[in-house]
């Protein structure tokens, strides 16, 4: 996609929402981090099910430890992969408490250091929790821009990169919830709704599931 293309792409999604939010349900930093680290492979209505009960008796490391791996292992026994993420919230708990005094680290070097803790998870607690211009590259993401034309990559972390190089940065603080919005509720896998896109004629998708114009003419 060529430069004025991308830009006009965010311009027009950043038109449609102007403050875009995630839809992880969180109430700090710590509890940012653990719902993110639970959404691998797993939808984020699921997580929210599941942390909503957590979160109430455990929002902080030390309540979360007190749980221990069992207790905390039976709230989220819905989510899959459970057996393995309980025990990654224990120990990024316990780590947190022994190794940074119970707070997130601002660094996502650091924050790579965490059981179950990866790039995604990482940039998204970096852009959401403390303001910093990442892209955090979902199975949405990653579709849409391979599909779009936005960028090419092989992997999420190769996108990444390519996206956070490309995207104007007046709209890098913001890119990625537009980006893993229109890819839930628009460019949806299966069946796009190119009828209902906002960016239909900058995207070079050969399969296009509406072919009139008038559909995005004069946006």
């Amino acid at each position: 996609m060529k430069k004025a293309d991308i830009h006009d792409m965010f311009s027009r999604l950043r038109d449609g929402d102007p403050e875009p939010v995630g839809e992880l349900n969180y109430k700090n930093p710590y509890t940012l981090l653990v719902a993110v680290a639970l959404s691998a492979q797993a939808t984020d209505v699921g997580v929210n099910k599941a942390t909503g009960p957590l979160f109430a008796v455990a929002d902080t490391p030390e309540k979360m430890v007190a749980l221990g791996e069992d207790t905390i292992r039976d709230y989220v026994k819905t989510i899959g992969l459970f057996n393995t993420k309980a025990k990654n919230v224990y120990r990024l708990s316990q780590i947190l408490i022994d190794e940074y005094g119970s707070e997130v680290p601002e660094d996502a070097d650091e924050l790579f250091k965490l059981p179950g803790v990866g790039q995604k998870t990482a940039a998204v607690v970096m852009n959401i929790a403390f303001g910093h211009p990442r892209i955090a590259v979902d199975t949405h993401i990653f579709r849409l821009s391979n599909r779009t034309g936005l960028s090419h990559a092989k992997t999420a972390d190769a996108m990444m990169k390519r996206l956070e190089k490309i995207v104007p940065e007046e709209f890098l603080q913001h890119a990625h919830h537009w980006l893993i919005l229109h890819g839930r509720y628009i460019c949806k896998a299966r069946k796009p709704e190119c009828h209902k896109c906002m960016i239909y004629d900058l995207c070079n998708f050969k399969k296009k599931t509406a072919e009139d114009p008038e559909i995005w003419s004069g946006r």
